[in-house]
């Protein structure tokens, strides 16, 4: 059989279950929209929004490393101005984009998964419409953009959400409220891929110049307030007055930087807190088997890929009661949850992490129900449920 991706990249979270689930098909052929006019954000600096621009330009689409012989990738091109959240003719331009190369390539399909509602699961109930094709839809949005597609109550999300074959959300917990729409819904986690190296905890600081004595607290995303850490800046400011022996490093790049730099330096608090910039994926290996703690302080997720990639390398986990996270962070056996923008309950969960001795090979083990290759056939199992 072959299967029809429509997803929004070919990245992260999206591509390691691509590659999870190549085995299981003849073809797999990723559709994903492209807008030219992205190729101009090196020109447009002077943009508030041009950082968010360059993200969808054409080789920040696509990550080709270890790329399956069996997937294909193909970037429609489509030209438009307002942004896929408030541009309610995206899901039909697209549509109508998608099946005339589908006709013209004669792409052939025996099903479609798309993935996030709008406009990629609106554009995979159209196409399956179109050609007989069953579709499902992997409903990936964040909890605080969740809630807005149910509250809004809009037309084109109720009839995606109705027709297609099967739903799939990355969290149990909003399983009943999808099943308004669709009986079939799945709760189904992100995973992570386990084909890290594990590296001596003395050898990773020394590649990366961390001082051997001290606990390292970790934390990695996009620098955008949806992530909280500012939340977590203010908590080490708290976690100062107890403990000493230790540093906090955020990994990541964004438009919220500056603000928690300045944050940084107002609460004289450089020694305990460093912004990392963007970590690549060989620096990451390094980070995460030199770190003693992982923190996550978002303030909404959906279910965060890089928390299971912190428990597969038994990394503690401190995180907030949101999206799913709950519902892995099930024991203190893996980690702490706290309340979200609560930075009085972050210090003292992390002050209790950084006490507490963590039995990081039970973290592990606990972890390898979440690997790419078991998510894949919990895919597979909704797939066959879909198709008899």
């Amino acid at each position: 059989m072959n299967l029809l991706v429509i997803a929004p990249h070919y990245k992260y979270f999206i591509k390691n279950q691509v590659e999870a689930l190549a085995q299981y098909f003849s073809e797999i052929h990723i559709a994903i929209r492209y807008n030219p006019l992205t190729e101009l954000s090196p020109f447009i600096q002077f943009w508030s929004k041009s950082e968010h621009f360059k993200k969808y330009s054409k080789k920040n689409l696509v990550d080709n490393t270890n790329l399956p012989e069996n997937v294909k990738i193909h970037l429609i091109p489509i030209y438009y101005f307002i942004p896929d959240g408030s541009n309610k003719s995206i899901g039909n331009k697209i549509f109508n984009k998608m099946g005339k190369w589908i006709d013209k390539g004669k792409i052939n399909f025996d099903l479609i998964h798309a993935h996030f509602t709008w406009p990629f699961g609106y554009i995979g109930v159209r196409l399956k419409q179109k050609y007989g094709k069953p579709v499902i839809i992997t409903i990936h949005e964040n909890s605080e953009w969740f809630n807005h597609e149910v509250n809004k109550n809009q037309p084109f999300i109720t009839m995606t959400w109705s027709n297609a074959d099967a739903l799939i959300r990355v969290n149990r917990k909003d399983v009943p409220i999808l099943k308004r729409y669709n009986k079939m819904v799945y709760a189904i986690p992100n995973g992570f891929s386990p084909s890290f190296q594990q590296i001596d905890k003395t050898i990773a600081r020394k590649n990366l110049t961390l001082p051997l004595d001290v606990k390292i607290i970790f934390s990695l995303g996009n620098l955008i307030k949806r992530k909280g850490f500012n939340y977590l800046i203010d908590a080490i400011k708290q976690v100062c007055k107890y403990q000493d022996n230790f540093i906090c490093f955020i990994g990541g790049a964004g438009p919220e930087q500056r603000s928690l730099q300045k944050q940084i330096d107002r609460l004289n608090i450089r020694d305990k807190v460093k912004l990392l910039g963007f970590v690549s994926n060989e620096s990451l290996l390094l980070w995460m088997n030199a770190t003693d703690l992982f923190v996550l302080p978002s303030l909404n997720e959906g279910n965060p890929t890089v928390m299971f990639e912190a428990l597969g390398y038994g990394l503690p986990f401190v995180g907030t009661r949101v999206g799913g996270m709950p519902e892995i962070i099930t024991s203190e056996d893996y980690g702490l949850l706290v309340e979200p923008g609560n930075a009085d309950d972050l210090a003292e969960k992390i002050l209790i992490a950084l006490e507490k001795e963590w039995d990081r090979e039970k973290i592990k083990k606990y972890a390898e129900q979440f690997t790419w290759e078991r998510i894949a056939k919990e895919i597979i199992k909704v797939y066959e449920n879909v198709i008899e």
